[in-house]
């Protein structure tokens, strides 16, 4: 089987939907061609996969303030958009290939609408709402009706899209666990240093619960003693000054380092925004996913009703603190140090019940 892969960004970027579609396609990079939009002028990496990027002009560039950044948006998605679509269109009708797998992410995918017409089987893939990640329902609901597979980052978010586009199958497709990276479970030891790590950009939505977070971890201080690790995160000033000590890691793709990182962790700290319900009612953290195999034990936190959460609690994979209040969430750090091992243990039942990365693969390349 041959397949392009059409996404709003390149599979070697640094985000989670890269990180999915990198792990779908391991070991048959071969097969697989990818096409990508990019809207800015950052530097794209280069792997295994033969990539192409269209770029949508005018570009984004950093010096752009708002007014400025304003107008070339409006330029992009409005004036100049069916000049990229039509490139789109156009590149993907020139290859030979069995499935076109489209991630329905912003608004180039109406490229593949009305006017497109070919013989590949059509498989759509939904990571996030489409309130959150810069589409439409319009753009959704077709792509919906018009594929040959749905897939969907979490039944959650399947019955939703049913229950707006209408009742057609889907099948759960997100990131995975290989069987070498389910690692031994350790027992938290308060009496030595607890290793707290989160992997990842701070976005402006996220800094409230990591500053009650942090704050927890100030006053329980005074009875263990804390290293926060944090890989890929700007600086944060009110981890300043604080008791335990703070370590910034810089941004790799390194996935043989990120899992150490992960195995010499105790906890995992895992925040979902309590904003903006359509993305976390829906989506699930390839974060999360990647945090299953630690040796470690998973500290939830975020809303109570979230689609990871609820998986989470489900399966006793994780401890939770569901509220913005200081002392929840002291306890529920105190909790996850006293029964951090079980929880641990739950996580890795749970990969092999839903994330085993083989199965989830064998899944995908059925055509």
């Amino acid at each position: 089987m041959k397949l392009i892969s059409f996404q709003q960004y390149s599979l070697y970027d640094t985000g989670g939907g890269s990180r999915i579609l990198r792990r779908l396609y391991l070991n048959r990079e071969k097969q697989v061609i990818s096409i990508g939009v990019k809207q800015n002028n950052s530097k794209t990496s280069v792997g295994d996969i033969t990539e192409e990027i269209i770029t949508a002009s005018p570009v984004h560039k950093k010096w752009m303030r708002s007014f400025i950044r304003d107008i070339a948006t409006w330029c992009r998605e409005s004036l100049l958009l069916n000049n990229c679509l039509n490139k789109i269109r156009k590149k993907v009708k020139g290859i030979d290939a069995d499935v076109l797998h489209i991630v329905d992410h912003g608004k180039y995918s109406m490229a593949f609408l009305s006017s497109f017409n070919s013989n590949h089987k059509i498989w759509v893939s939904y990571h996030d709402h489409f309130l959150t990640a810069g589409g439409t329902q319009a753009i959704s609901e077709k792509l919906w009706n018009i594929a040959d597979r749905r897939l969907v980052i979490s039944n959650e978010m399947g019955l939703e899209y049913q229950r707006l586009f209408g009742p057609r199958a889907f099948e759960v497709i997100t990131d995975g666990v290989a069987a070498s990276e389910v690692s031994i479970v350790r027992e938290i030891n308060g009496n030595d240093i607890i290793n707290v790590y989160f992997a990842g950009l701070l976005h402006i939505s996220y800094l409230p619960l990591f500053k009650v977070f942090s704050e927890a971890l100030n006053d329980l201080s005074e009875q263990y003693k804390f290293k926060l690790t944090l890989r890929g995160t700007q600086d944060v000033d009110f981890l300043n000054n604080k008791k335990f000590t703070v370590e910034y890691l810089p941004v790799t793709m390194d996935s043989a380092l990120l899992k150490k990182e992960l195995d010499e962790a105790d906890i995992l700290y895992l925040p979902i925004k309590f904003t903006v319900p359509e993305f976390y009612k829906y989506s699930l953290s390839t974060k999360m996913v990647g945090y299953l195999g630690g040796s470690g034990s998973i500290l939830y936190h975020g809303p109570f009703d979230s689609a990871a959460g609820n998986l989470l609690k489900e399966n006793g994979a994780a401890v939770s603190c569901t509220t913005l209040e200081k002392d929840d969430m002291i306890e529920s750090i105190k909790e996850l140090i006293v029964n951090g091992k079980e929880k641990s243990v739950n996580a890795k039942a749970l990969i092999e019940k839903m994330f085993l990365l083989n199965d989830i693969q064998q899944k995908f390349w059925q055509l």
